[in-house]
């Protein structure tokens, strides 16, 4: 493709490859050559292997374990490029890591995924396209423009289904954080939606305290953005299920999976946990109840778009 004289060209990092080779393929271009490995030492070395001169360059990589790897990666790359006189470079982030420390909580907290955000703009990029960030107003610590795709319809759309009559249904947010995106999966099924409350007295720990709407005799679907340990799932579906839900699903945009989270939601009563692959799944899982849905043809038309100088906003703003 050459639009206003400029050829696209699509690079990536380790962090995510066959989603990154998915993507390409949808755009109908080969991932551009370049190496990324690492020195003896363990420095990162990145070599890009063809021209990019004037190019339109977009960078796939999330900032997913290993999360500090997977960045410098990123930096590296943009760097290389921008020294390699590409005309305008995208970082393409399907999953942002330390989209969590955005504020600080308490005394002396570091904000790091501002940090971040000033680190990616330093290295040379021009735009960030990610999807589902923690909470949107991270988009203002850039000061570039960011892209922001959202997860919610394609999960929805799974649901809509594999479930084409979904009266009994109910769309649960498992915290107050959640309720905007749970609400918008809920407009898109036209179904009612209850709040979990909850109190998390350490990191990573979280127990229920109440939840707000009628969950009895309904299949009930969590929504989040991501899920870590699943600490939050697991505990939230034993509650539902001892207050009378006849089923418990779960889905999520990052499936970051750390920790116990494997043991956790096999045996939790989550009949099925879906999820995009923004992150990539290990090949060999304990458990047999997740589902990985792609997002690669998503991400590859808005890249199609932006390239285009064409709005993406339709891309998340229509129903079907």
């Amino acid at each position: 493709m050459n639009l206003h004289g400029k050829d696209i060209k699509i690079f990536a990092g380790n962090s995510n490859l066959p989603l990154a080779k998915e993507i390409a393929e949808r755009i109908g271009l080969p991932l551009g050559m370049a190496t990324v490995g690492k020195f003896s030492d363990g420095e990162t070395c990145v070599n890009i292997g063809e021209v990019v001169r004037g190019s339109d360059v977009f960078v796939i990589q999330s900032t997913c374990t290993p999360v500090n790897d997977n960045l410098v990666e990123l930096l590296i790359m943009i760097d290389a490029l921008k020294r390699a006189s590409a005309g305008r470079i995208t970082a393409v982030m399907p999953y942002f890591g330390y989209a969590r420390q955005d504020r600080k909580a308490k005394a002396r907290d570091p904000i790091s995924a501002k940090l971040v955000a000033n680190l990616i703009t330093t290295a040379g990029a021009d735009r960030v396209l990610t999807m589902d960030l923690h909470t949107p107003q991270l988009q203002g610590f850039f000061d570039i423009p960011v892209d922001h795709l959202l997860g919610v319809p394609v999960l929805a759309k799974y649901f809509q289904e594999k479930f084409p009559e979904h009266n009994d249904m109910v769309a649960v947010s498992p915290d107050v954080g959640s309720v905007t995106r749970t609400r918008k999966f809920a407009e898109w099924l036209d179904i009612p939606i209850a709040i979990i409350d909850k109190r998390r007295p350490k990191a990573n720990v979280s127990e229920v305290m109440n939840v707000i709407g009628d969950i009895r005799n309904k299949r009930v679907v969590l929504i989040d953005d991501l899920i870590d340990t699943a600490g939050t799932v697991a505990n939230a579906s034993e509650a539902l299920m001892e207050m009378g839900a006849t089923e418990i699903f779960a889905c999520c945009t990052h499936g970051v999976l750390s920790g116990p989270a494997f043991e956790r939601i096999e045996s939790s009563p989550i009949k099925e946990l879906v999820m995009l692959n923004t992150i990539p799944l290990p090949e060999s899982r304990p458990t047999d109840k997740i589902t990985s849905l792609s997002i690669a043809p998503l991400f590859a038309e808005a890249i199609e778009r932006i390239y285009g100088d064409v709005s993406i906003s339709t891309l998340f703003t229509q129903k079907e």
